[in-house]
């Protein structure tokens, strides 16, 4: 009975402290709605607003941000900076911020240790397993994230070196019409999709909120870790800086990336005998020996066996 009492009294402490926080929340947007649009409409949007939103978002949601933002100040700004740019390069996964993707790595080293410890505990081996499979998880929960930026950030660069030809023709045919550059560019962006659209798209949006053209294309060499695309890039900087025309600039590159994606081509045609002799040697010979040479062998030994 003193257990439950225990137990109930801090249950009902904690809900006390949300209500005075929440309680706290619409006092404070109560007094703005007096100077802003009414309060009678603010009352209404809230009231509607507070039953679309589930339990979390309406209690844990507001102490979660506060957490996340505490994580952030004593976050070394070298090291967000760092994790920043790899996320960038791998496309901004699931929209994690470095602060999301640290509270993830710090989970899974709390997790994974526990849950690979328990799997030896299951298993009833002795304790030292039982540290081995520790240290196991620990690893694993150490390597993955990173494993899974480099994967999505090379998969990302794979699809951005396929899609540079095309890019490259339309943004050439587009400046020979008249366009200039930023419209250019703003017409692959309605034209395709993919990585390199996104980060033209980007790189306009960052334009218009002040960046030049220079820092804001040299942001995508950046993001994108393709030497063809950097490459590019630096092409239509340096023929900016020159004076050079874009069209000529572009027009080589355009022909310089098709060449280097036929020899790639080739070089996978070269490589295909090679990948295909193991497969041979290890599944396919065994195979036809055991069809054309089975019955021979057995014929043989039932022969001299009389």
């Amino acid at each position: 009975m003193l257990y439950l009492t225990f137990f109930l009294f801090i249950l009902l402490f904690i809900y006390g402290v949300f209500l005075i926080r929440i309680e706290k929340e619409e006092k404070l947007k109560r007094r703005m709605a007096t100077f802003i649009t009414g309060e009678k409409e603010i009352k209404e949007n809230l009231a509607q607003q507070d039953i679309q939103q589930s339990l979390f978002q309406r209690i844990f949601r507001p102490y979660w941000s506060d957490f996340k933002r505490s994580f952030k100040k004593k976050m070394p700004g070298e090291k967000e900076a760092k994790l920043e740019k790899k996320l960038q390069q791998a496309g901004n996964p699931f929209n994690m911020t470095p602060v999301d993707f640290r509270l993830i790595q710090i989970a899974m080293m709390v997790i994974m240790p526990v849950i690979s410890g328990g799997y030896g505990l299951l298993l009833r081996v002795g304790n030292f397993a039982i540290f081995i499979f520790i240290l196991i998880g620990m690893l694993i929960a150490f390597v993955l994230p990173n494993y899974y930026l480099k994967q999505k950030t090379q998969a990302r660069n794979k699809k951005a070196l396929r899609e540079l030809p095309d890019i490259l023709d339309l943004l050439t045919v587009s400046l020979e019409a008249g366009l200039g550059f930023d419209s250019a560019m703003n017409k692959v962006v309605s034209k395709k999709q993919g990585v390199i659209a996104y980060e033209f798209h980007r790189c306009l949006e960052e334009i218009r909120l002040g960046k030049t053209r220079r820092e804001a294309l040299a942001g995508i060499r950046d993001r994108i870790e393709v030497d063809d695309v950097r490459g590019f890039i630096s092409g239509i900087l340096q023929a900016e800086k020159l004076g050079i025309g874009m069209v000529q600039v572009l027009r080589v590159q355009s022909e310089e990336v098709r060449d280097q994606r036929k020899q790639r081509a080739e070089e996978q045609a070269m490589k295909a005998p090679i990948k295909m002799l193991f497969p041979l040697v290890l599944f396919i010979f065994p195979s036809l020996f055991i069809v054309l040479l089975g019955p021979a062998i057995i014929t043989f030994i039932q022969t001299f066996q009389k």
